[in-house]
């Protein structure tokens, strides 16, 4: 018997160094891994959480930057409930990359998709080359919630899957109200994120 009521893919996109790695090593492991290497292909983890006292498992999927691993990933796409597109605060040139991504996602990923945007390593104050008003205004234009984060001082990393787990699991609880909209599996609302330390583990 399973040991969990909901199961969600939740795929993290964008270029190579902008912490994908590390954002999924501090919510899964609870660590900053130093010295991290470059991914290859995909790798995932998983991390089970209690949402309103229902055990959801999410399946997260960390994609390789790099454009020869591109093929391989794509296929990662169209079976995500959650697309986690980041880019490095401290890099203009990552940054400028989104717009190419967000073609991906346009290209391969289901219409109904849930998808954010977020900035890392906010704890370079020092190095910051983009704005927290650019990155929100790029996430308004193309209808995709925003979170900036520190995967190294750990800012926002609970906050933006614990958000994640709750408006999917939100979503699915609500076609099994309405059976007749079962094909059109977990739908991208407006709920709002919600705040830290929402999830019971």
């Amino acid at each position: 018997m399973e040991d969990y009521k909901y199961l969600f893919k939740v795929v993290l996109i964008g270029n190579a160094g902008v912490g994908k790695t590390c954002l999924v090593s501090r919510y899964t492991k609870g660590f900053f891994p130093p010295g991290q290497m470059a991914t290859i292909g995909v790798d995932f983890m998983i991390k089970t959480v209690e949402i309103d006292g229902d055990k959801v498992k999410l399946q997260i999927w960390d994609t390789a930057g790099q454009e020869r691993f591109r093929s391989i990933t794509q296929s990662y796409y169209r079976s995500a409930n959650a697309l986690i597109l980041v880019y490095d605060v401290c890099s203009q040139q990552s940054y400028e990359s989104l717009p190419h991504w967000i073609h991906e996602i346009e290209l391969y990923a289901g219409t109904k998709v849930l998808s954010y945007l977020v900035g890392n390593k906010i704890d370079q104050a020092d190095k910051r080359e983009i704005p927290t008003h650019v990155g929100r205004e790029f996430a308004e234009r193309y209808e995709m919630r925003f979170l900036e984060t520190s995967a190294k001082e750990a800012d926002n990393v609970e906050k933006l899957f614990c958000s994640i787990a709750h408006q999917l699991t939100a979503q699915a609880r609500d076609l099994e109200l309405r059976p007749e909209q079962q094909n059109t599996f977990v739908t991208g609302g407006s709920t709002p994120i919600s705040p830290p330390g929402c999830c019971k583990f």
